[in-house]
């Protein structure tokens, strides 16, 4: 099953430089199922595919779209930050829906997706996190990268962390700044809609102790925390994927 791309003018305080946010649905029934992707991902990743071919297959709606400066998105990965991806998740839900919406995030998306839910309370029914990071640049990144990286952030404004693809990762100063500015984890975050979190227990880039901080801060009493004892990062697995549908199918009634 395949989705035409298409591009939407992206949120007020970036039109005046032409910017653009790619994108995928599909028209349906029930609230909107949207997809926040993961850093450095794209809208054509095996989870976001896979929920978005039995989201068709099923006539329900279904949106997953590139951040800025992610995939076929305008921008550059540099001038990103996390407010700003946040606010790319709003501008989908302002724009592309009319109806409640799930929010899918995986891994950074998790972040996102709750900055966006925070936003707009009144439309978000349902949050869908797979091991998930939210405040990831500043408890995951900078807590535990050494003295001689922070003071290249600090004094050059920029670090190149290897990636094993072509291009490093750029972490800019300013993406761990603004991600300073924006931490969830370190108060109540109030929803009361489910929340059902996925963690791999073989995670080695978000560690299971760090994604349950999740449970405790969410006031909501309508939670549930998986553990997947042998999955990794990506829970792209078919079994895990066929466990994500299956949850998303019961968020949906």
């Amino acid at each position: 099953m395949t989705f035409s791309l298409q591009y939407l003018d992206s949120s007020p305080h970036l039109t005046e430089h032409g910017e653009k946010i790619a994108y995928k649905m599909s028209q349906g029934t029930g609230p909107t199922m949207i997809w926040c992707g993961g850093l450095n991902s794209d809208l054509d990743g095996s989870k976001a595919t896979f929920l978005h071919d039995w989201a068709a297959r099923e006539a329900r709606a279904f949106i997953r779209f590139d951040y800025y400066g992610h995939g076929a998105s305008s921008g550059l990965f540099r001038d990103g930050t996390i407010s700003r991806w946040g606010k790319d998740v709003v501008t989908v839900i302002d724009e592309l829906s009319e109806n409640e919406v799930i929010l899918i995030g995986s891994s950074m998306g998790g972040w996102s997706a709750m900055l966006a839910a925070r936003a707009r309370p009144a439309r978000v029914k349902a949050l869908l996190l797979i091991n998930p990071a939210p405040d990831f640049t500043e408890k995951l990144m900078w807590a535990n990268w050494s003295d001689e990286i922070k003071t290249r952030i600090i004094n050059d404004g920029v670090y190149y962390e290897p990636s094993g693809y072509d291009e490093p990762y750029e972490y800019t100063k300013e993406l761990i700044e603004d991600g300073r500015a924006h931490q969830l984890l370190d108060e109540p975050f109030v929803f009361d809609g489910p929340v059902r979190v996925f963690q791999g227990g073989a995670d080695e880039v978000v560690p299971p102790d760090y994604s349950k901080k999740i449970v405790d801060v969410i006031t909501g009493d309508n939670i549930t925390y998986t553990l997947i004892k042998t999955g990794d990062h990506s829970l792209s697995r078919p079994q895990d994927l066929e466990m994500l549908q299956n949850a998303l199918r019961a968020l949906c009634k």
